[in-house]
């Protein structure tokens, strides 16, 4: 399984406490982690293990995109600011239609990725 990962600046500190929380899953089940350049720094620098993407504005989202029309992206958790401007909103846009499109789920906000952790591990307990 392949969770992305990517999170606008004013979460990127959120990110790295939910991976933090949750990491002790991801690398029990294997859970191979993919972020955008700058979210998946701050991950990397607080000792985590991920597969760096572009920056988010430096096309980013985009190769996450393709790699989930490619069928190699599970989920995405995507800490948004929605109160910010983002130069980059088209592609943020385009994401969220492409999860839409392709039937991937997406956390926006930690609460949601909550749901997702939780959901996936009772799904790993029952051998789903």
């Amino acid at each position: 399984m392949t969770i992305a990962l990517i999170a606008h600046d004013s979460k990127k500190v959120d990110m790295v406490g939910f991976v933090r929380d949750h990491i002790d899953f991801f690398k029990e089940h294997a859970i191979h982690l993919i972020a955008t350049g700058t979210t998946g720094s701050y991950l990397e620098k607080a000792g985590l293990e991920i597969e760096r993407m572009l920056s988010g504005p430096l096309g980013g989202d985009a190769q996450i995109a393709s790699r989930m029309v490619e069928g190699k992206v599970d989920m995405i958790i995507f800490f948004r600011d929605p109160l910010g401007k983002h130069p980059h909103e088209v592609d943020v846009s385009m994401l969220m239609r492409l999860c839409d499109v392709h039937n991937i789920p997406l956390a926006t906000n930690p609460a949601a990725g909550l749901r997702f952790v939780q959901s996936l591990q009772l799904e790993m307990a029952k051998g789903i």
